[in-house]
Formats: C-alpha cells, structure tokens, sequence
C-alpha cells in the first residue's frame, strides 16, 4: 500500500505513519501542557489497564495528602514512588522482612502487603515523621547510641517496628520477650544484640 495515501485512501500530504505518530504524540502532550499531568496519568493507568484510579486522602507525617492512585499500589510503592519518602525500605516485598514498616494510626504493618487506598481516612506515619524536629524519638537515638545497625537497610523497619511494639503492648519483660516480639524484622548483618540494648533502654523512656 501507497504510504502516501491518508486513511480514507484519497492521496494527501500526511502519510498513514505520520498520522498516526502525530496523534500519538498529541495525545501525551496535550495533558502536560493543560497543567494535568496527574489527570493523565490517571487516565492512562484506566486506559492501558482497564483499571478506575481512586483518590486517597490520608494524612501522612501530621501533612495532609491525596493523590489519585491505581487501587492495587501498594502503600509501599505510593510512599516511596508517588511522595518521596524513601526511608521506607523496600526488601523482600513479600512481607517477610519487616524493612517497610510504617505505622497505621499508630500500629505497625508492612506497607509492602497494603493497598494505599486502605490507607484513605488514616494517620500514616513513615520514619521520616518519628522524629520531634531536630529531636530524635527516644527509640530512634537508642539505635545510635547502642550502634544497633550496620548497613542500615533494615534499621527504619526495626525502629518503626520497636515503637509500635511498645507504645500499643507495653514495654517488653525480657530480652526474650523483645526478640519474640521483632521476630518478624530480620537484619541481614545479625546486629541483633544492639538491637534488643536498644530497644531495652529505649522502652524505659518512652514510659
């Protein structure tokens, strides 16, 4: 077939591919240049996948958030992705590690196995947040102090973990009991000995 030839097979100027192409790049470029890129994006997640974007308002750190999101991101991927908290680690993202715990009204749960638009309606608090200004949150300056961390990778999970931990079960009554209760935070360099100093000292401030 004649390339020249436009869609209605009369001979034109505008060739079937640059029709095509230019359509193309019309349609990306329309949206931005509307100030809608957050409606294109949306609307290109219904459109290639089929799926109806939801809006999720939450508070995240005391702040204030919505944002259009597909339903099956995870609150993980919203956090690090979509607000730029990367504190929140992303490990095995199969809810095993413990590396993305953040905090839900205050308990703890793995970002990596909830949906973000579970999340609408709620207080979420990241290890960016823990802290009072340039005061560190009592178990955060526990770690320091004990060096109850080597690469660091696991290091927010375990604090955002230890904190929930004692702030909604009571302090721990054994170095056994801490171990059984952060059972489901792993550290890949074995740091666990400053990890339970930490968390010992640390419960008996934020009594």
């Amino acid at each position: 077939m004649n390339e020249e030839n436009d869609v209605g097979g009369a001979r034109s100027g505008v060739s079937r591919r640059n029709f095509v192409g230019g359509s193309l790049v019309a349609a990306t470029v329309a949206p931005l240049l509307t100030g809608q890129a957050e409606t294109a994006e949306a609307a290109s997640v219904a459109a290639v996948d089929g799926v109806t974007p939801v809006t999720v308002r939450a508070a995240v750190n005391g702040d204030p958030v919505t944002l259009r999101v597909d339903p099956r991101a995870t609150l993980l991927d919203t956090l690090r992705e979509r607000l730029d908290l990367k504190g929140t680690k992303k490990g095995c993202d199969r809810g095993q590690c413990g590396a993305c715990t953040v905090h839900i009204d205050g308990r703890r749960v793995l970002s990596c196995l909830t949906l973000a638009a579970t999340a609408s309606g709620h207080q979420v608090t990241t290890i960016e947040g823990l802290a009072n200004g340039d005061r560190l949150h009592p178990m955060q300056q526990a770690f320091v102090d004990h060096d109850g961390l080597q690469c660091g990778f696991c290091t927010p999970g375990q604090i955002m973990s230890a904190v929930a931990m004692v702030d909604n079960e009571g302090p721990a009554r054994s170095d056994e009991e801490i171990r059984e209760r952060m059972s489901g935070n792993i550290c890949r360099c074995s740091a666990y000995p400053r990890i339970v100093d930490a968390i010992r000292d640390a419960q008996q401030v934020m009594r």
